[in-house]
């Protein structure tokens, strides 16, 4: 250790709790300064000679040094003289025979005396003949023995148990890589096999700093080594491989630090209250998201790196160190490549000189399913030729050939385009992916960085041609199957989010990128203006599904118009549905995909009809009002009283139910003999891929507040509303609402009490300025000030507003009573939440059923912002 990472201060001469905490307090302040201007690897060793110091004079302290049977020994990290500032301190007190009485209590008082000072420390005390035994049972403690130093006491002791351990009696090296791989394949799977969450755990996460010591643990137990450094003179790893192993790990130690600085504790989760102060301390600015961002695009690049490393190593060790001398089955697949068993190999070691078999390479897989993945040592080749390349791969005519044969090659985007993306021939061949590579976005709603969330959309286009997902996504199968090109499909996801990042409109970039490279591959005119129009508009169906009354014949026509034809409409809906469910696995659900597929059928219905004639909203009015008659006359109403009850309500109402919804609701009206009750229906079966709330009952000032508010109490969410008061003053309300895991409410018994909850709130029962929960420990993160915008409507005696605040609880009910008390009537809303963010649409009249003026307008914007501000800050 340098003298510049070396703490100064001498323990007091003397222990006493007090003068040691203090000492503790003083060298925890030296840690933190030093932070700022010191190597990481110098500052994590610091901390562990300092706690080296501190147990050697506690172990004499409690007179343990007298007893010469015992050994005090660093296990695990602290093993291997790594400490971060909150890191366990791993212990094996180690004696030749039982304990007696005396040394139990003074090793009592020993442990005791360490978590008075507030160290997690993580002991054992064992026999020699008990650690080992021990340690061939667990693969954990075996592991933790491997890495093992003695702090002080009898050393002939330590010195027959690390001569025990480093035998293949112990753990042999195929036995002990065998369970380092399984354990590992098991930690992954907690993880989904990813690191790409909003809130990753850098050292249990796949290529975070466990991937990195499995490198080293399965290496260090074969050749019997202590150091990763001594594993290159092995050939296990070359020089560059080390260095970068390296490298990785200073970052993911630098953030770990930084984390357990800001959180006070043994924390290795990058949580999102921890983010925006790591982000400052370690250099990447303290502009709160933006920093974030930059701080966390570095990490997952980082953990890409060790991924990559961590398979190939270990793809290495198992088959070129284990099991040498062991035949495989070659198969020449070209002049290039041969399948050595089930993985693709080079033929020699010059093959990528030809740049264009960096694109080969990923042909034949795509080509021949009996591949499954690359072989260790052309994933080394790789890895070397990628560092060198001078410009891009698609500068190359061969290699744009190969390119476009994989887009248009029935399997390029099953296994190809997945290992093109992971070991970086994507980024080596497009320049715009290397800028999305690692780049995350500071929310709830991106769960993915960009070039993650890309290759998740990929693999759902992928996923409408094949048979076992037919029954998945029935529609855009039907589509694919149809489409002459579905290359184009792919090359629109593959551009769709490309520019983000860098400014500006990113649909509006990514077009002009598509542009460039379909002049550059030499693509049709048609092709090109198809691919572009694709990716500017990618959000345009998701948004007017989601935001828009998509019910409204003037809403389908208007976005039909911007579509222009129904092969874009074909194009358009297979993307958005991939994309959407790309972007997080908790954002997807029935309600969504039901949402779509009325906006594509209904587009569709449109052009086929010619957009110079679009159906009326009096025939639509008609239509269904012909077909719910039957339906009602089935069950015993007359048609007069049918006819009667359809007098008193509002022609919109039928434009905006099906039939069966139609008859549905008025069956139970018919029947509803106390009008002074509320009625509440609640679909048992899915509506439209959510559940349905209905209720009829007398108007009454502020009861959309009461009904939200009832809904928030059953701790649902609400994606839709269609809010009306017929002409003899009953409210005819409609909710669509989904459990918080996105399924459709099932249970009886959940609906019979969000039934009642209703009812009660009607009643005007609860206290709706009760306490209101509090926001979640993520939610308190994010800052999302209240925008309040005016839209144009189609409809001159109403007013469009979109309302834009953080997703607080209760924020709907807040929004009602706001309404209430500014005189305004809802007639409409269109909830969503966009992760942290809710982004809501409301139409609304004033008290004369009129549009409201712009004074009204101005009233309720300033009174929404200081209402909605309040809660944000509370």
């Amino acid at each position: 250790m340098t003298q510049a990472l070396q703490f100064n201060r001498s323990l007091p001469s003397s222990f006493s709790l007090e003068s040691y905490k203090k000492h503790f307090s003083e060298f925890h302040d030296w840690l933190v300064r030093s932070f700022e201007h010191q190597p990481i690897n110098g500052l994590v060793k610091a901390r562990a000679r300092f706690i080296d110091t501190v147990l050697s004079e506690l172990w004499h302290h409690f007179e343990l040094a007298k007893e010469h049977n015992l050994s005090l020994i660093a296990v695990g990290g602290y093993g291997r003289g790594e400490l971060h500032p909150y890191s366990d301190i791993d212990l094996l007190i180690l004696s030749d025979q039982r304990l007696s009485s005396g040394q139990q209590q003074a090793i009592a008082s020993f442990i005791t005396s360490l978590w008075d000072l507030r160290l997690e420390v993580g002991h054992s005390v064992r026999t020699l003949k008990e650690t080992i035994k021990l340690g061939k049972d667990d693969i954990t403690i075996a592991t933790n023995l491997l890495e093992m130093r003695l702090l002080t006491g009898n050393k002939p002791l330590f010195e027959q148990l690390q001569q025990q351990i480093s035998g293949d009696n112990f753990w042999s090296s195929q036995q002990f890589f065998q369970a380092k791989r399984h354990e590992q394949q098991q930690r992954h799977a907690q993880y989904h096999g990813t690191a790409y969450n909003l809130e990753p755990n850098l050292k249990a996460n796949p290529g975070g700093l466990r991937d990195i010591q499995t490198i080293g643990w399965v290496a260090k137990k074969h050749f019997n080594t202590r150091t990763m450094r001594e594993l290159v003179a092995y050939q296990y790893l070359t020089e560059d491989e080390y260095q970068e192993l390296m490298e990785c790990e200073a970052y993911l130690w630098q953030m770990r630090f930084a984390l357990h600085i800001e959180a006070g504790r043994n924390e290795n989760r990058i949580l999102f209250d921890y983010q925006p102060a790591a982000a400052a301390r370690l250099g990447f600015g303290a502009d709160g998201k933006a920093s974030v961002e930059r701080m966390m695009k570095r990490f997952f690049r980082t953990v890409q790196r060790v991924s990559e490393l961590n398979e190939m190593l270990l793809q290495h060790f198992e088959g070129s160190i284990l099991n040498q001398g062991s035949k495989v089955k070659i198969q020449q697949l070209d002049d290039y490549f041969e399948l050595s068993g089930h993985l693709i190999k080079a033929r020699d070691n010059a093959i990528f000189a030809r740049r264009d078999n960096l694109l080969r390479l990923f042909w034949h897989i795509a080509n021949n399913s009996n591949i499954t993945g690359i072989h260790s040592t052309t994933l080394r080749l790789l890895r070397q030729v990628r560092r060198r390349l001078m410009g891009d791969l698609q500068d190359y005519e061969a290699c744009r050939q190969l390119f476009l044969a994989l887009l248009r090659h029935p399997r390029g985007m099953d296994k190809a385009i997945t290992l093109m993306h992971r070991y970086g021939v994507l980024a080596a061949y497009l320049p715009q992916w290397r800028n999305i590579v690692g780049q995350m976005q500071f929310d709830l709603f991106h769960a993915y960085t960009v070039d993650e969330h890309t290759h998740r959309l990929l693999k759902n286009l992928y996923k409408y041609t094949q048979p076992e997902h037919e029954s998945e996504f029935p529609l855009c199968t039907d589509i694919v199957k149809r489409m002459e090109k579905p290359e184009l499909l792919y090359l629109a996801g593959i551009f769709h989010d490309i520019a983000k990042g860098r400014g500006g409109d990113h649909s509006e970039l990514g077009a002009m990128d598509v542009r460039e490279f379909a002049k550059l591959h030499k693509l049709s005119e048609f092709d090109s203006k198809l691919v572009a129009w694709l990716v500017e508009s990618h959000l345009l169906m998701s948004v007017t599904a989601q935001r828009r009354d998509i019910h409204d014949p003037a809403v389908v026509t208007e976005f039909a118009e911007k579509v222009r034809d129904e092969t874009r409409l074909n194009y358009l809906y297979c993307l958005t549905l991939a994309d959407i469910r790309a972007t997080n696995d908790n954002l997807w659900n029935d309600w969504k995909g039901s949402l779509l597929r009325e906006l594509f059928l209904a587009t569709q219905k449109a052009f086929r009809r010619g957009l110079e004639k679009p159906m009326d909203l009096r025939d639509l009015i008609r239509e269904n009002q012909s077909e719910a008659m039957p339906l009602l006359l089935k069950q015993t109403f007359t048609e007069s009283e049918i006819q009667q009850l359809w007098s008193r309500i509002k022609a919109d109402y039928f434009a905006r139910y099906s039939p069966k919804q139609i008859a549905w609701h008025c069956e139970h009206i018919l029947r509803h003999k106390n009008r002074n009750e509320p009625l509440v229906l609640i679909s048992k079966t899915p509506i439209r891929g959510g559940t349905q709330v209905f209720i009829y009952t007398p108007d009454q000032a502020g009861l959309f507040a009461r009904l939200v508010a009832a809904l928030d109490s059953k701790k649902v969410n609400i994606f839709d509303a269609q809010i009306m008061t017929n002409k003899d003053g009953f409210a005819m309300d409609t909710f669509v609402i989904l459990e918080q895991n996105g399924e459709p409410v099932s249970s009886p018994s959940r609906l019979s009490s969000i039934k009642r909850a209703l009812e009660l709130y009607i009643a005007g029962k609860p206290d709706l300025s009760r306490q209101k929960p509090r926001l979640s420990r993520q939610m308190r993160q994010f800052n999302v000030p209240p925008k309040v915008v005016f839209l144009p409507g189609n409809i001159k005696q109403r007013t469009m507003v979109e309302i834009a605040a953080l997703d607080t609880p209760g924020l709907l009910a807040d929004i009602g009573q706001v309404f209430q008390r500014c005189g305004v009537n809802i007639h409409a809303a269109k909830i969503t939440t966009i992760g942290e963010r809710a982004e809501d649409f409301f139409m609304l009249s004033n008290a004369q059923d009129q549009a409201l003026s712009s004074d009204e307008q101005s009233q309720l914007r300033r009174v929404l912002i200081s209402q909605l501000s309040q809660e944000t800050e509370g």
